[in-house]
């Protein structure tokens, strides 16, 4: 078990990594005027500091002639920011942004939280 010093060095280590930042949104119901249920987006935490990381899976079957390959996303942030689950998380980092949706359940630890993302699609 690590000291509480040792940790929070771990913390301010992770912390120095952060070079994006993101801003998380989620889609709350309201009643309209008309009495109707509508929908709007509401930020919940905005410019956060955050990194992610990309590693490349290969993937292959038995009978396919060639590998494919797709593109793994993990979002590293402060472990005590609460994302909840369907909301949208725009990343900003080396200069762009795009737009994600979490799709594992974060891998919480003492200095820092893991997120598997996907690419957010909107709603048709």
């Amino acid at each position: 078990m690590l000291s509480k010093i040792a940790m929070v060095k771990a913390r301010k280590a992770f912390e120095k990594l952060y070079d994006g930042r993101c801003t998380i949104t989620v889609r709350e119901e309201y009643e309209k005027e008309n009495g109707a249920t509508g929908f709007r987006e509401n930020a919940v935490i905005a410019d956060e500091p955050c990194r992610l990381s990309f590693s490349s899976v290969s993937a292959t079957s038995e009978g396919d002639a060639m590998a494919t390959t797709s593109q793994a996303v993990k979002l590293f942030i402060a472990p005590e920011i609460a994302v909840p689950e369907g909301s949208r998380i725009d990343v900003t980092q080396n200069g762009i942004t795009t737009s994600y949706r979490q799709s594992g359940t974060p891998a919480v630890y003492s200095s820092h939280q893991e997120i598997t993302l996907e690419l957010y699609k909107r709603y048709a």
